[in-house]
This record gives C-alpha cells, sequence and structure tokens, in this order.
C-alpha cells in the first residue's frame, strides 16, 4: 500500500519538490525504496516467518542436514550483515526526508510571510475605507446640522 503524498505547489502552480526529486541519483532512489520497503509491516512479517522456517529446519528436519546448528551462527551472521547494510541505507533515506522537510518549512515561511504582508496591506486599506466613511458621514452631519440651524 502506497503512502498518499502532499504535493505542495507555490503561487505558480508548480510543485515545489520537482527539482529536488529530479536531482536524486539512482542509489538515492534505491536508498528511498530499500527504506520504505523494510520499514512496512509486510517485511517484517515475512522477515519474522523467514526466521522461524531457517530455525525450524535446522533443528528438526535432519534429512535435509543441518546446515546451521542450534546456536545458529549463520542466522546471526546474516541478520548482522542485514542490519548492518540497511542502517545506512535508512539513515541516507532519513537525511533526504529531512532535506525535504527543510524545503517545506522554507516554502510554508515564505508563503506565512506573504500572507502576512497582504493581511497588513488589507488592514491599511480597510482603515482607509473606514477613515474616508468617516468623513462622508462627518460632513453630511454638518451639513445636516447647519441647514437646521438656518431655519
Amino acid at each position: 500500500m502506497k503512502k498518499k503524498e502532499v504535493k505542495k505547489k507555490s503561487s505558480n502552480g508548480v510543485n515545489v519538490h520537482h527539482f529536488f526529486d529530479s536531482k536524486l541519483s539512482i542509489g538515492q532512489r534505491s536508498a528511498d525504496l530499500v527504506a520504505e520497503v523494510v520499514g512496512s509491516w509486510g517485511f517484517i512479517i515475512f522477515f519474522l516467518v523467514f526466521v522461524v522456517i531457517w530455525m525450524c529446519l535446522n533443528a528438526y528436519v535432519l534429512y535435509f542436514g543441518i546446515w546451521d546448528p542450534y546456536p545458529f551462527i549463520l542466522l546471526n551472521f546474516v541478520l548482522s550483515c542485514l542490519a548492518a547494510l540497511q542502517a545506512p541505507v535508512i539513515l541516507m533515506s532519513q537525511n533526504r526526508q529531512t532535506e525535504r522537510d527543510r524545503i517545506n518549512f522554507k516554502y510554508d515561511y515564505q508563503v506565512n510571510r506573504k500572507s502576512e504582508r497582504e493581511v497588513q496591506q488589507i488592514l491599511k486599506e480597510l482603515a482607509l475605507i473606514k477613515k474616508h466613511v468617516y468623513e462622508n458621514l462627518g460632513v453630511k452631519i454638518k451639513s445636516s446640522n447647519s441647514t437646521k440651524k438656518k431655519k
């Protein structure tokens, strides 16, 4: 199951991450894929089943010939190698995700600053409109008062 990714767009409708994603090397893309697969429940369940089958075959089935007796040294070696290879690949993928987050934060900050400037501009215009309305009302009130005094 693929997770849905929110694609941020700039004010002109261009995907913000397009340039970041287009610069990824084959190694970086494969690191992202490995991190996505290894970090899934499917992989965890598959690997758990694999380890249980490995231990059962070695402990109980004698006609295959035991290639890895009880302390399962070969299995330990395989698991250690897998962990040693997975850790840097996952860290590379996390570093790339951190860079994407940094781009998101920078974009969000720019949008927030622009919104703040627009709100300030709207408040200034509203104050101007308010001033003109009060001036026009004040003129009308004065003129109506002066006409009443003349009568």
